[in-house]
């Protein structure tokens, strides 16, 4: 075999003049057309913070906190290669500065390092690189996609760049570069403006690395003239500046690179075989976005939307998506709309806003504030027979609604809100009284996939149409068992049992068109070419009513 057609090839993505600026949809995008090709890829994230994971971040501060199928906290783009690729993210994928200097200083610590002194290069530098390949023998991938998070200006992100750097000298056949930066568009202009990003490639260029794409991002399609500005200013060679305006729908990304060859040009620069690219899927899911008479309206009633003045979605980015990719399947247009669950505290009559949506939807969460405003949009759903789908927090709080206006017990609580309440309907775990009591709160949650045994007949068993399942968890606070027997025979049925720890997963109520909670969060395995079942039935509920 010739030398340049040796695996494994390794691709890394980094960033231009701002953050979220797309790195993550476009190393998403790139796995996905690469596999199309027939080629194992695997994706790694590396994130310039110094915590552990992405566990103990803020989701307004940083985005939704992505569940791999071992437990690992991580950036939510983990979720968009999953959505993208189909492959399963593990700790493997996720890299921080925080691991890396752990890690650093616990072979420190254990004489690991033969007793010589220890620093930052090239010791931080060579950490990073092993576990790359750490992730690659794991996958045992053709190619790996490393994106760096952040943008080549910032200070944090130094090093890994220079672990990129080093991995280029050592192996310059096998690694490529791709920057993805953006291209403004002012508007008291009115011409894109290239001058931003040629100095992210000269500042690239100073951690001794030479881009041999730039992704050009903008709110427009990159014209000829910048394109051949970028070419020779930034040492490119012809057709390796891609355009990646703003589209209809992230899913259109990886058509879009492949109609400009990025594919073909990245295999000929990495000495790899061009083999036949299979788009059939991508285009079809295309279409389908683009070609719906109806619509369905689904509110999301939740309290991790606002940042100021902001709505940051991007905190519950795996539950839309999985909305979404239902909807699709479907033939619908998916309208989803954050509404609030504190303004209904402020305001109880604004609760008959819901009237106008199809479903309801209640996410994942944590604390007490605007709690009362979400079992409040439960009632509404449960008296009004609209369908509901409540996940994690939602289905718990479905319970507690539930005794409160069923079951006669008006002080029911979980005990996360009220730890002194007389019924207790949602308790914490023994194990995690234990973590708390201790502060260990870092990765210590019930985390990652557990199975669960479905009832025969209810809907979640005609929804997956198999008894056993096994779905992705992230919670410290559980369905009390006292109160099962009594809550089943009122009317709010458990489906869905964890029979190695006695958990309740899922409860449906009875007589209703749809209304269900799940401990566990079934959004992070929905695929835009497999939705999940379990949203393709409240979608279809939702159709129905």
């Amino acid at each position: 075999m010739d030398l340049d057609q040796q695996v494994p090839k390794f691709i890394f993505v980094v960033g231009g003049v701002m953050s979220s600026v797309g790195k993550g949809v476009t190393s998403a995008s790139i796995t996905a057309i690469l596999k199309t090709r027939g080629y194992n890829v695997t994706n790694i994230k590396c994130d310039m913070y110094v915590n552990i994971d992405a566990g103990t971040m803020r989701p307004t501060e940083h985005g939704e906190v992505f569940i791999g199928e071992d437990g690992i906290e991580a950036d939510q783009d983990l979720g968009n290669y999953e959505r993208f690729t189909g492959n399963k993210m593990t700790g493997a994928n996720y890299v921080t500065t925080g691991q890396v200097y752990q890690e650093v200083i616990r072979k420190e610590r254990n004489l690991e390092y033969g007793g010589e002194d220890v620093e930052v290069v090239p010791h931080v530098p060579e950490e990073i690189i092993r576990r790359i390949m750490v992730a690659q023998e794991k996958a045992e991938a053709d190619i790996t996609i490393i994106e760096i998070g952040g943008t080549v200006g910032e200070y944090q992100v130094l090093l890994f760049l220079e672990a990129a750097r080093i991995m280029k000298v050592r192996y310059p056949h096998d690694v490529a570069f791709v920057l993805v930066s953006y291209l403004p568009l002012p508007a008291h202009i009115g011409e894109m403006k290239t001058k931003p990003t040629q100095y992210a490639v000269r500042t690239l260029n100073g951690a001794g690395i030479q881009a041999n794409f730039i992704i050009a991002r903008g709110p427009e399609r990159l014209d000829q003239r910048r394109r051949d500005k970028l070419t020779e200013v930034c040492n490119l060679v012809e057709g390796t500046v891609i355009a990646a305006p703003d589209c209809d729908s992230i899913y259109d990304v990886p058509l879009l690179f492949h109609e400009q060859e990025l594919d073909v040009k990245l295999l000929e620069i990495l000495g790899l075989e061009l083999r036949e690219a299979h788009m059939e899927p991508w285009r079809d899911l295309s279409s389908r976005i683009k070609s719906f008479d109806k619509e369905i309206k689904i509110a999301v009633v939740g309290k991790y939307f606002a940042t100021g003045a902001f709505t940051l979605s991007d905190s519950y980015i795996s539950v839309i998506e999985a909305a979404k990719h239902a909807a699709w399947k479907l033939g619908v247009k998916p309208i989803l709309e954050w509404v609030d669950s504190e303004n209904f505290e402020k305001d109880p009559t604004s609760i008959e806003n819901l009237s106008a949506y199809d479903a309801i939807l209640v996410p994942g969460g944590f604390g007490s504030r605007g709690i009362e405003g979400i079992v409040m949009a439960i009632t509404y759903a449960r008296e009004h027979k609209v369908p509901y789908f409540g996940l994690c927090y939602g289905m718990q709080l479905a319970c507690v609604e539930f005794a409160r206006n069923i079951m006669g017990k008006s002080t029911a609580n979980t005990i996360e809100v009220d730890p002194n309440t007389s019924d207790p309907i949602i308790i914490l775990n023994p194990n995690q009284a234990k973590n708390i009591r201790e502060e260990k709160y870092g990765a210590t949650m019930r985390l990652g996939a557990y199975d669960c045994t479905l009832v025969s007949g209810s809907k979640s068993f005609e929804a997956y149409g198999i008894e056993d399942i096994s779905e992705r968890h992230r919670h410290r606070y559980e369905f009390n068992n006292v109160y099962k027997d009594a809550m089943h025979a009122a009317g709010l049925e458990i489906v869905g049992m964890n029979t190695e720890s006695d958990l309740v997963e899922i409860v449906e109520l009875k007589d209703h068109p749809f209304f269900v909670g799940v401990q566990f969060h079934p959004e992070f395995k929905s695929r835009p070419l497999s939705p999940h079942p379990l949203f393709l039935a409240f979608v279809q509920a939702g159709m129905s009513s």
